[in-house]
């Protein structure tokens, strides 16, 4: 059995769920994989069970009621993975917006680093996104230094949704203190760890857009981020954390 497990939450993925998985799974390193279906009406559930009779023990499937949010889907994934044996425990988008080959990279950085937050950021180095709009560059960029400067939390990519975590750190944090669902749910999940004394590392890597399906972005979900950064600081003052590594 593998000692990693990566999560993909889908929402009308039917486009690319067969490619992305196939992908993961013919990696030189062994990864499972769990994909989190919000009862996509495309049948991405339907194409994921066919797969799971072809990678029998390495495919898993949480079929949801409806699209209950992307924060959700993570924590119920996370709960899932901490109750079997895995070390590293990876989110990753389904749409190829993330190069599955950077698992690879995550899980190497993840074994030098011990107990440590790995995160594939588009901004550790430059810029490194291809195909979006000028404009969602921006948004996005200015968005996470936004975050950097009312959290103080020390990370260039503060939504990305590519990390690896070490289960230590899945275990340490309290998920009903986690209130962000959608987007902003990357934010909190990081200033957590780092509240917690979980050591966070960025690797570069190069984000490229989608080319099938439809994006899930919205203004809602990105004022949601906005507004919940500061609600996040604020409730802060008053959180009591626990300690990854006691004294």
């Amino acid at each position: 059995m593998t000692d990693s497990i990566v999560i993909i939450p889908t929402y009308n993925e039917k486009e690319n769920i067969e490619a992305i998985v196939k992908a993961v799974f013919s990696l030189e390193k062994d990864f499972d994989i769990l994909i989190i279906d919000d009862n996509s009406p495309d049948g991405t559930a339907q194409i994921v069970k066919k797969l799971q009779t072809e990678y029998p023990q390495r495919l898993y499937l949480i079929e949801r009621q409806g699209k209950l949010g992307l924060g959700t889907a993570y924590i119920q994934g996370f709960k899932w993975s901490l109750e079997r044996s895995y070390t590293y425990i990876f989110e990753m988008d389904a749409d190829f917006s993330h190069n599955p080959k950077d698992l690879c990279r995550l899980y190497k950085a993840a074994l030098e680093n011990g107990i440590a937050l790995v995160i594939g950021s588009r901004y550790i180095s430059g810029v490194n996104v291809v195909n979006w709009p000028i404009g969602r560059i921006l948004m996005s960029y200015y968005g996470s230094t936004y975050v950097r400067t009312i959290s103080g939390i020390p990370v260039r990519d503060t939504t990305a949704g590519f990390v690896c975590y070490h289960r230590k750190i899945l275990e340490t944090i309290d998920f009903s203190k986690i209130k962000m669902k959608g987007y902003g749910f990357q934010i909190e999940m990081k200033f957590y760890s780092w509240k917690i004394g979980a050591k966070i590392i960025e690797i570069p890597i190069i984000f490229t857009d989608r080319k099938l399906g439809h994006s899930k972005m919205s203004g809602g979900i990105f004022k949601e981020a906005i507004v919940g950064v500061f609600k996040m600081k604020i409730r802060s003052f008053f959180t009591k954390y626990p300690k990854l590594f006691q004294a």
